[in-house]
């Protein structure tokens, strides 16, 4: 590993700091035009083989702006088409170049440049599996005759009246749905892992879903995940939406 560093700006003045977005190689060349925060200009700090990149921002300025989330990620995606980057947390500032070499790139080079070489190739993907309300309520509703039932007899009543038996259908319900849930998105999940490096289940809520879950991609095996989601969107687009969102920087598999 070399062991000098090489920035694109010097010292900063108290007023301003590097924000820095991720990761990348040493070697990777920033999208012409790409701006960040502020729409300032994206640059690398280099060290050894592993660079961070960043912009230039004021110190003083309101925090934690939903502008920035979205340009944060805008900026890590971009440099995700580019080449493999590790993410950095939002909100990550440092005081200059020389703090970016000492506090994020020095420490953990070697570490960097195995994460990197280890995604090099592969893109994230998010999949978001959604029920059509009324389908599956249908569904639970016709395959249960309790929950059909307890639905009859409390449908027309008001609120107040009945309380224990509506608890007991939201429950019926609640469980009815989550058994779905197993099935289906285990049914989703067996037509696509075998197209995929690696995965990331993350929770979810509301009565409509079924399935939100992260994928790492190897950019050769790419068209088989997603024909094998296309086949199944198509099988189950009376009952449910699938939506994909890629590729992305790999948020999710990256530890730390």
């Amino acid at each position: 590993m070399t062991q000098d560093s090489t920035t694109e700006h010097g010292a900063l003045p108290a007023h301003q700091g590097c924000y820095v977005y991720g990761v990348v190689a040493g070697d990777l060349e920033v999208p012409g035009g790409l701006a960040g925060l502020d729409e300032g200009r994206v640059e690398l700090v280099r060290y050894g083989d592993v660079a961070a990149a960043v912009t230039v921002i004021e110190v003083e300025r309101p925090p934690g702006r939903r502008k920035d989330l979205l340009a944060h990620s805008a900026v890590l995606d971009a440099l995700a088409g580019a080449g493999p980057v590790v993410p950095v947390q939002f909100g990550s500032v440092l005081a200059d170049p020389a703090s970016v070499v000492e506090d994020v790139l020095a420490p953990d080079h070697d570490r960097f440049a195995g994460l990197l070489e280890q995604l090099t190739g592969r893109s994230q993907f998010n999949l978001r599996a959604s029920y059509n309300e009324a389908a599956v309520l249908a569904e639970v509703v016709a395959e249960d005759t309790e929950i059909a039932r307890l639905r009859e007899q409390t449908r027309d009543l008001p609120e107040e009246v009945a309380y224990g038996d509506r608890v007991r259908l939201g429950e019926l319900v609640a469980a009815a749905l989550e058994q779905k849930r197993e099935v289906d998105g285990g049914i989703l999940l067996d037509a696509v892992l075998p197209h995929v490096t690696d995965h990331v289940v993350r929770n979810g809520a509301g009565v409509d879903h079924l399935l939100d879950v992260a994928f790492l991609v190897d950019e050769d095996r790419r068209e088989g995940f997603e024909d094998a989601l296309e086949s199944m969107a198509e099988a189950m687009h009376e009952r449910a939406r699938l939506q994909l969102f890629g590729p992305l920087a790999p948020y999710d598999f990256v530890e730390g």
